[in-house]
């Protein structure tokens, strides 16, 4: 089972989502249930069929962010002292094609999905950054060709 890398903020950002879908939507799906059985036949009950649909869409993303926050590895990124990219850093770059400065956070998956400021590590933009310290080119292979950035500033915290 592999670890799931977070930072501390987006551990809070999934636990508040566990706690959102069992006390919340749990309990609503589960009146909706109720409520679309009192209408009578199940067969052709199609607000029944569609709330027993959302329990299991409601009961597959508990199931998740269960798993995720298990295998979860929180990172502090407060205590990062390091001069090149690694998991939590902010990394303000140069985009060479677009003439513009940039600035995302490095981050988990699940947090990336919550902030257009924010990349998963596991992106390829994120892939490419990991490693790189203040001055290096990255070159992110792309299907409409390279993207050439170039890293300004790195921070942690």
């Amino acid at each position: 089972m592999s670890e799931c890398l977070m930072t501390s903020v987006g551990k809070k950002l999934l636990d508040d989502e566990l706690h959102n879908l069992i006390r919340n939507e749990r309990e609503q799906i589960k009146q909706a249930i109720s409520d679309a059985r009192e209408l009578g036949d199940l067969k052709e009950n199609a607000e029944y069929h569609a709330a027993k649909e959302r329990q299991s869409i409601i009961e597959g993303r508990i199931l998740d962010v269960q798993s995720k926050i298990a295998r979860a590895r929180v990172i502090n990124v407060s205590t990062i002292q390091l001069d090149k990219v690694v998991f939590g850093a902010t990394v303000t770059f140069y985009d060479q094609q677009k003439d513009v400065t940039q600035t995302y956070q490095i981050v988990g998956e699940d947090e990336a999905a919550t902030d257009p400021k924010k990349v998963s590590y596991t992106s390829p933009l994120g892939k490419s950054f990991i490693g790189k310290e203040v001055g290096d080119e990255v070159v992110v292979k792309a299907p409409k060709g390279d993207l050439i950035y170039e890293i300004q500033n790195i921070k942690y915290g």
